[in-house]
């Protein structure tokens, strides 16, 4: 699913963090009494749809609302298609992508998170999001063979940057996920989801929104 054209996506956009960053810093310098309370946005991980080997049919929305200014509550319907185990690092671990590491079908999920974001000092927030999901096993024939219900985890570290006058932001962070639960997997799939951790450390994130 995550591609060489999608590692590329990545490092550009982080690359592009950089270069913005370090323009935009000084707009935390000076807080202002009012903001906008209402936002929506997505992550930059949709362009692993552009992707033509296992593409993810990745969908997701973010609709926000600042309870005050350093406390967020977000609703992220999402949806999108998996082959292999999630406790393998999709950017760092090269069994991400082995033909013997990968699940005879796949998973599709359907979820909605529910993240919490406490502003801890400028632009820097802590993020705890938590997703129950559907999942479809779908075997290679395109067949759909069981379902199943999971947990997902998040526990993220990122910073906000303001552009344009606070109406547009982005988010570029860094997390960990954690399959908290989940249902029993068919047979083939357990097999290879039981030889990875719960945990996958140090997972990018590079969230963007509109206020209103």
């Amino acid at each position: 699913m995550k591609t060489d054209m999608q590692k590329k996506n990545l490092w550009i956009a982080l690359a592009l963090v950089l270069v913005i960053s370090s323009q935009v810093k000084a707009q935390y310098a000076n807080q202002e009494n009012t903001y906008k309370k209402w936002f929506v946005g997505s992550t930059v991980f949709l362009l692993g749809n552009l992707a033509t080997t296992n593409p993810p049919n990745f969908a997701q929305l973010n609709i926000g609302y600042r309870i005050t200014g350093k406390d967020v509550i977000t609703l992220e319907p999402k949806t999108w298609k998996y082959a292999w185990p999630n406790g393998i690092h999709p950017f760092l671990n090269k069994a991400y992508g082995k033909p013997e590491e990968k699940f005879p079908g796949y998973v599709r999920e359907y979820g909605v998170s529910v993240a919490y974001q406490r502003f801890l000092w400028q632009g820097l927030y802590a993020e705890l999001n938590v997703m129950p999901t559907l999942q479809k096993f779908v075997n290679t024939d395109g067949k759909n063979i069981d379902n199943g219900f999971q947990i997902f985890n998040t526990y993220r570290v990122g910073y906000h940057i303001k552009l344009f006058k606070d109406r547009f932001f982005i988010q570029p962070s860094i997390a960990i996920t954690h399959r908290a639960y989940h249902t029993t997997l068919p047979d083939g799939f357990k097999q290879l989801d039981d030889k990875w951790s719960k945990f996958v450390w140090g997972e990018p994130g590079f969230h963007f929104g509109f206020n209103f």
